[in-house]
């Protein structure tokens, strides 16, 4: 897992410059859909197919984006250079704070197989944030908290809570087992890029009952 890098390169791609499209809302912009939202945040689902570019947008609240896929991207920020060609890779992460300066910009995909992501978006910032609840922490913004838990079979998290709702995201397959201290235990199956909102303050761990390594995040708000 690493953050991704968004520092820009000298060499302006065809097609940039003065005449660049003003920047849609990132729930405007095609390559973005939106899966689920409440009153809190919402998911939104991203599928750029090699060759492809999405079209200027701008991420106007606090948001933790999370990789799927294994290609080539370059990011352009709005009035500036694109960026240096970057490799992705599941489990990478990048937590913005873009309530305080809206940030606008497009992604080109190199290839060679198509960019997957999800994008999760917080509504509002808390006023008295949570400390965290286990100590995986990887990445972080005033809105929201982001645990890794890299799980090989038959291997558990720490036992650990949530003082407030949270994004469970799969980012390759994985057979989840959840067990309570009270030796309640539920399993699923999920695939890369499945998701559950969960709201309990129960302690649990987390497990892998299946026969392959798993990675699971887990987006909490403050």
């Amino acid at each position: 897992m690493k953050a991704r890098h968004l520092s820009p390169a000298a060499v302006l791609p065809a097609g940039s410059g003065s005449g660049q499209q003003p920047p849609v809302p990132v729930e405007q912009e095609p390559h973005h859909q939106v899966l689920w939202k409440n009153e809190f945040a919402e998911v939104i689902h991203v599928l750029l197919p090699a060759g492809e570019s999405t079209l200027f947008h701008t991420h106007s609240r606090d948001h933790v984006a999370v990789d799927l896929t294994h290609t080539t991207i370059a990011l352009q920020r709005l009035n500036e250079p694109e960026g240096q060609p970057e490799p992705t890779a599941p489990g990478n992460v990048s937590a913005r704070a873009n309530a305080d300066q809206p940030f606008s910009h497009r992604l080109r995909n190199l290839g060679p197989a198509t960019f997957e992501a999800i994008d999760v978006e917080f509504f509002q910032r808390p006023r008295h944030p949570a400390q965290p609840g286990a100590p995986a922490v990887v990445a972080e913004n005033p809105s929201a908290r982001v645990y890794q838990w890299s799980l090989t079979p038959g291997a558990a998290t720490t036992v650990h809570a949530h003082r407030h709702p949270y994004v469970l995201l799969a980012v390759t397959p994985v057979r989840l087992k959840t067990t309570t201290p009270d030796g309640n235990a539920s399993v699923e199956d999920f695939k890369a890029g499945d998701y559950r909102w969960v709201d309990t303050t129960v302690p649990h761990t987390l497990s892998n009952a299946g026969g392959a390594e798993g990675q699971i995040f887990e987006i909490e708000m403050k």
